[in-house]
């Protein structure tokens, strides 16, 4: 697998179960900082609601380490472990979901919340927008100034992007490269380069 589905953007349902209204915010985020920023920023727009129940799979599909969830409140595994469990099925990656709900007065029972989330997940999976993103590998290339303004021109015409840079007698970058374009990016930087751009 070379890519995998994400959100395009930060898109919201909403359903009503027996009164309660539960809010899902479904949004690509890469990474745990900016999962954990995306639940603060439902708090901040929603700071009346009985709970933000979320789960993350801030990383590619299969990448544990960056998965999470939380109940906020709600009875243990009743919110935040259903979601998460909706959204390692769903194939998606970076991406958070979370739930806000604004409780009805009736009360739900632990089996009907697990129910009213999971629906709440899956309605809103559903209904998400998509696209594709790419697995991407880190490259560190290490190319004299007087190549710099080539490369960067031709990699505005790529997927692969600049992570970072950093200055000193040569100029270092960090790429992020996708799996299907690492063949291309070493033809190039040899082209480019005649064998005096470093990578590792």
């Amino acid at each position: 697998m070379d890519r995998f589905p994400t959100p395009t953007g930060t898109q919201q349902f909403e359903i009503i179960i027996k009164r309660s209204r539960f809010i899902t915010r479904v949004g690509h985020v890469v990474g745990k900082d900016a999962a954990r920023q995306f639940v603060e920023q439902c708090r901040l727009d929603m700071p009346d609601a009985s709970h933000h129940c979320w789960a993350m799979v801030a990383g590619v599909p299969e990448d544990i380490w960056l998965q999470d969830q939380s109940d906020d409140g709600e009875p243990k595994g009743t919110a935040g472990k259903p979601i998460l469990n909706v959204l390692q099925h769903s194939g998606l990656g970076h991406v958070i979901v979370v739930v806000t709900r604004y409780f009805g007065g009736i009360k739900l029972g632990a089996g009907g919340l697990v129910r009213a989330y999971s629906q709440s997940a899956t309605q809103a999976l559903m209904a998400v927008e998509v696209q594709d993103s790419f697995i991407r590998e880190r490259v560190h290339a290490e190319l004299s100034y007087a190549l710099l303004d080539t490369l960067e021109h031709w990699l505005r015409g790529t997927d692969i992007l600049i992570e970072d840079r950093q200055f000193d007698s040569s100029v270092h970058l960090t790429l992020q490269v996708p799996s299907q374009e690492m063949t291309v990016l070493q033809e190039k930087l040899l082209e480019l380069g005649a064998g005096r751009i470093v990578t590792r």
